[in-house]
């Protein structure tokens, strides 16, 4: 019997990933961030996150039903979910509901469904939406509850995280000094102030291993920020120990590795060749770093990805990854 040879359209081999599952992975390699949180910051970290993912979720099924008309299910692909949660682990354990609630609406209003919805947007939305809530509360967003106080919501003890303490280093205020930072091994496991998200490196750096594992998502991107901001921090570092922190302190702290993990690594917002992803990784940490250290505010990580955001469609422009099947032509 002649065998007939049958020709269809690509692909034809499924890869079984789809939006919803990726999505969901990633929420499940956040999990050891939040349970970090919990028992740093108890109740207060609760009401922030359900607060953010329960507005989130809301918002874009408003927005999409009733304003674009889609009549669609997109919440729940779990990218309303995924915003939510990046939106609380960027705000501070003691921050009113009301705000953000005004976060959530400006991370899903403006910086998702006014571009049409996921796939479409050019910035990070979560990013947004606490940028949005740093320029319009800054007292509010700036008043970080003191690790491991877990008294009421609201009414906690403040104090002073490690990146304002090396900003107040660098800028000479009286009274501050590098040696007021926690060390090393504190900052891995998550004893020092700050965002939710970013107060354990260890749970970070779990969540990691789990996408690499799971391929949700490729080195290039986090690895190529850290890179860059233990190089350039090693210079600085060398140049004045005095003023300038060890590269190590600069990694443990702040939301870089929560940036560098979980945010610039989103798939709408970053490049698509690997070329492209060393060249938008390196350009983050780079900013990052000049932020910290020469710029107004002691975090630079948010601005940084948000700037990179917008070069993106260049530098897949000028990044194209090579064609299947192309021969390269001979010089």
């Amino acid at each position: 019997m002649e065998k007939k040879l049958i020709v269809s359209l690509s692909p034809h081999i499924h890869s079984g990933d789809s939006i919803q599952k990726n999505m969901y992975g990633v929420l499940v390699a956040l999990i050891p961030a939040f349970v970090a949180s919990l028992a740093f910051y108890g109740l207060g970290a609760l009401v922030v996150t359900a607060t953010a993912v329960v507005a989130c979720v809301l918002f874009e099924w408003a927005i999409a039903n009733y304003l674009l008309k889609k009549n669609t299910n997109s919440i729940c692909d779990g990218s309303a979910v995924i915003t939510g949660v990046l939106l609380a682990f960027n705000l501070p354990s003691n921050l009113p509901v009301w705000i953000i609630i005004l976060g959530a609406l400006f991370a899903i209003g403006v910086g998702k469904m006014s571009f049409g919805g996921l796939g479409n947007n050019p910035f990070n939305p979560a990013l947004a939406g606490r940028v949005f809530l740093l320029l319009s509360f800054p007292v509010q967003m700036t008043a970080w509850p003191v690790v491991g106080r877990l008294g009421s919501y609201v009414d906690v003890e403040t104090a002073a995280t490690p990146l304002a303490i090396m900003k107040g280093v660098i800028n000479g205020t009286p009274g501050v000094s590098l040696d007021q930072l926690p060390d090393s091994m504190a900052l891995f496991l998550g004893n020092n102030g700050g965002c939710l998200g970013e107060i354990s490196a260890l749970a970070l750096l779990i969540g990691l291993v789990y996408m690499l594992w799971k391929k949700i998502i490729t080195w290039h991107i986090p690895v190529s920020i850290l890179a860059a901001v233990f190089v350039f921090s090693g210079i600085m570092h060398l140049v004045d120990p005095k003023v300038y922190v060890s590269p190590v302190v600069q990694l443990l702290s702040g939301g870089l590795l929560l940036g560098a993990v979980f945010m610039a690594t989103d798939y709408v917002t970053s490049p698509m060749s690997k070329k492209g992803m060393l060249i938008y990784g390196v350009a983050i940490g780079l900013l990052t770093m000049i932020i910290r250290m020469f710029g107004a505010y002691p975090e630079g990580m948010s601005f940084a990805i948000l700037i990179m955001n917008a070069f993106t469609p260049l530098i897949n422009m000028y990044c194209k990854p090579k064609r299947f099947g192309e021969v390269a032509k001979k010089k």
